[in-house]
Protein backbone atom coordinates (compact mmCIF):
# COMPACT_ATOMS: atom_id res chain seq x y z
CA UNK A 1 0.00 0.00 0.00
CA UNK A 2 2.93 2.32 0.66
CA UNK A 3 4.30 2.04 -2.89
CA UNK A 4 0.91 2.67 -4.48
CA UNK A 5 0.41 5.61 -2.12
CA UNK A 6 3.74 7.12 -3.11
CA UNK A 7 2.88 6.67 -6.78
CA UNK A 8 -0.50 8.36 -6.30
CA UNK A 9 1.10 11.12 -4.27
CA UNK A 10 3.79 12.06 -6.77
CA UNK A 11 2.56 11.08 -10.25
CA UNK A 12 -0.40 13.52 -10.48
CA UNK A 13 1.86 16.42 -9.51
CA UNK A 14 4.29 15.61 -12.30
CA UNK A 15 1.43 15.29 -14.78
CA UNK A 16 0.00 18.65 -13.70
CA UNK A 17 3.39 20.34 -13.94
CA UNK A 18 4.04 18.78 -17.34
CA UNK A 19 0.73 19.98 -18.80
CA UNK A 20 1.19 23.42 -17.21
CA UNK A 21 4.70 23.93 -18.57
CA UNK A 22 3.64 22.62 -22.00
CA UNK A 23 1.03 25.38 -22.17
CA UNK A 24 3.48 27.93 -20.72
CA UNK A 25 5.87 27.11 -23.56
CA UNK A 26 3.13 27.95 -26.08
CA UNK A 27 2.27 31.18 -24.24
CA UNK A 28 5.89 32.32 -24.17
CA UNK A 29 6.38 31.45 -27.84
CA UNK A 30 3.32 33.53 -28.70
CA UNK A 31 4.43 36.51 -26.63
CA UNK A 32 8.16 36.51 -27.39
CA UNK A 33 8.53 35.08 -30.88
CA UNK A 34 5.23 35.85 -32.59
CA UNK A 35 4.70 39.06 -30.55
CA UNK A 36 1.01 38.30 -30.07
CA UNK A 37 -1.39 37.71 -27.20
CA UNK A 38 -2.36 34.26 -25.99
CA UNK A 39 -6.04 33.34 -26.01
CA UNK A 40 -6.31 30.98 -23.06
CA UNK A 41 -9.79 29.71 -23.91
CA UNK A 42 -9.07 28.86 -27.56
CA UNK A 43 -5.39 27.97 -27.04
CA UNK A 44 -4.20 30.12 -29.94
CA UNK A 45 -2.12 33.21 -30.50
CA UNK A 46 -4.10 36.34 -31.39
CA UNK A 47 -3.22 39.87 -32.45
CA UNK A 48 -5.51 41.61 -29.93
CA UNK A 49 -5.10 41.44 -26.14
CA UNK A 50 -7.02 38.60 -24.51
CA UNK A 51 -8.22 38.26 -20.90
CA UNK A 52 -6.39 35.89 -18.59
CA UNK A 53 -8.39 32.80 -17.63
CA UNK A 54 -6.98 30.77 -14.71
CA UNK A 55 -5.99 27.19 -15.35
CA UNK A 56 -8.40 25.88 -12.72
CA UNK A 57 -11.31 27.41 -14.67
CA UNK A 58 -10.14 25.93 -17.98
CA UNK A 59 -9.19 22.46 -16.71
CA UNK A 60 -11.14 21.92 -13.46
CA UNK A 61 -11.23 18.11 -13.69
CA UNK A 62 -7.51 17.87 -14.31
CA UNK A 63 -6.55 20.19 -11.45
CA UNK A 64 -9.07 18.99 -8.87
CA UNK A 65 -8.72 15.35 -9.87
CA UNK A 66 -4.95 15.52 -9.63
CA UNK A 67 -5.13 17.08 -6.19
CA UNK A 68 -7.64 14.46 -5.01
CA UNK A 69 -5.41 11.66 -6.27
CA UNK A 70 -2.46 13.19 -4.44
CA UNK A 71 -4.50 13.45 -1.26
CA UNK A 72 -5.58 9.81 -1.61
CA UNK A 73 -1.91 8.89 -2.09
CA UNK A 74 -0.93 10.78 1.06
CA UNK A 75 -3.62 8.94 3.05
CA UNK A 76 -2.47 5.61 1.63
CA UNK A 77 1.14 6.44 2.56
CA UNK A 78 0.12 7.26 6.12
CA UNK A 79 -1.88 4.05 6.38
CA UNK A 80 1.00 2.08 4.88
CA UNK A 81 3.41 3.50 7.45
CA UNK A 82 0.96 3.08 10.31
CA UNK A 83 -0.02 -0.55 9.72
CA UNK A 84 2.58 -3.06 10.81
CA UNK A 85 4.08 -5.36 8.20
CA UNK A 86 3.36 -9.05 8.55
Amino acid sequence: MLRLGLLLLILPLFVLMGVYFWELNDVRECALIQEGHWDYLAGTCRETPQPFVPWVERQPWLVNGGMLLSLAGAVMCLLGLYVKRR
